[in-house]
């Protein structure tokens, strides 16, 4: 089996998204002293967004189990590809240019990354590095899964009525 129509990288992405569903869900009970990040938001605006991202983020992991189970072999391949494709471009906006300002960064061209802020000491500059590498890794696999399932399903390997579903 080719590495992009295994069915394993939706174990990767399945609990990429599970942290990521956790850890918001902790920011939204313990948010620390200022969840805005001095923006001019309230708190109240930190709470609706994180929950936006904890809804899609559930739906998402949802949707990349259900690539991998037999009992939605008779579903649409659009029913699960909408959402998959919707969420690996999401991650790609976010994971591709967090890993260019990680090269920025370690290279020492723009310590502060995109923001250039002047001030930025050790433990600002390593978390900056670890969250770009999450999102990174987060477009990856469900990119991945996404063109995995795509392959899959429109090979016949998901059978449907012992028919290819299409």
């Amino acid at each position: 089996m080719s590495v992009l129509r295994s069915s394993r990288w939706a174990h990767g992405a399945s609990a990429w998204l599970i942290f990521f569903v956790l850890s918001h869900a902790v920011l939204v009970v313990f948010p620390g002293d200022d969840p805005t990040g001095d923006g001019p938001w309230g708190r109240t605006a930190y709470v609706v967004f994180n929950v936006v991202l904890i809804a899609m983020s559930a739906v998402g992991a949802a949707v990349v189990v259900a690539t991998v189970r037999p009992r939605t072999r008779n579903l649409p391949r659009s029913v699960l590809l909408t959402p998959l494709w919707i969420g690996s471009v999401l991650l790609v906006l976010r994971g591709v240019p967090g890993m260019a300002e990680n090269l920025l960064m370690v290279t020492g061209i723009r310590r502060g990354g995109f923001v250039e802020t002047q001030a930025i000491s050790v433990s600002e500059f390593w978390a900056g590095i670890g969250i770009n590498t999450y999102f990174f890794t987060g477009a990856v696999l469900l990119v991945a899964t996404t063109v995995s399932y795509a392959r899959r399903s429109r090979d016949g390997c998901q059978e449907s009525s012992g028919s290819p579903s299409r």
